[in-house]
């Protein structure tokens, strides 16, 4: 749907990767219809805002985060752009209080990676409980022009990697704290020069062991912490 829809966008300019379109679809198709907030960081030249009002539908509120302030000019019904630094925390918090916790972020915006890291640690824990939060073009953490390089300290993708310990943190024994994140984080999935994060809780966690011979129900404790 999303793909015929590009496809045939006879709005403003919409640039997408070709390979992008099932993860959107995976991630955002349950939505469709549904009053939802988005905000999406980087307007481009206007058309992917209108791409989302399009695919989400008569009741999303699609929310565009640009520097520049001639992105102003892209609004129209259920499409608001707000000025200001994806990195500044106090923009972010304007935001917030205007159109309060976003069901999906969209990070297509300046793609140096101190403003990708910025942003997701300032808007994540404002991502409603079961939300989405979809950073993008993440090639950019290996490229020295954006901040990134293989390995170096500080990009998103090596916060990706740290963040996989914190989703995993009670089987740690207590080599690695629970957070706020792995408290709150359903999944995190990687894709090419994707990642996607989903908000939620799986509770308590066990396994069961049924079968032959069997005659009641196994429960068995997931290993202690510490």
């Amino acid at each position: 749907m999303l793909w015929s829809l590009f496809l045939n966008h006879p709005g403003r300019i919409a640039h997408k990767w070709k390979h992008y379109f099932p993860v959107y679809e995976k991630h955002f198709s349950r939505y469709i219809n549904r009053p939802v907030v988005m905000f999406e960081i980087g307007c481009g030249e206007g058309g992917s805002l209108q791409l989302w009002k399009q695919y989400l539908g008569p009741l999303a509120t699609i929310v565009g985060l640009d520097i520049r302030p001639e992105c102003k000019a892209f609004e129209e019904d259920q499409i608001q752009v707000r000025i200001g630094d994806q990195s500044n925390p106090d923009f972010l918090g304007t935001v917030l209080r205007e159109f309060g916790p976003p069901d999906i972020v969209l990070d297509d915006g300046s793609h140096i990676t101190k403003h990708v890291v910025a942003s997701f640690q300032f808007l994540y824990p404002h991502v409603t409980r079961d939300g989405i939060y979809f950073v993008e073009d993440l090639q950019t953490a290996y490229w020295d022009e954006f901040g990134g390089g293989h390995k170096r300290p500080g990009t998103f993708i090596e916060l990706c990697k740290d963040l996989m310990d914190e989703l995993n943190a009670q089987y740690s024994r207590g080599s690695v704290q629970e957070s706020d994140f792995s408290k709150t984080t359903l999944s995190m999935s990687m894709y090419n020069a994707l990642a996607v994060f989903e908000k939620g809780s799986i509770g308590h966690t066990f396994n069961i062991q049924l079968g032959q011979g069997k005659e009641s129900l196994t429960v068995t404790q997931p290993p202690l912490v510490g």
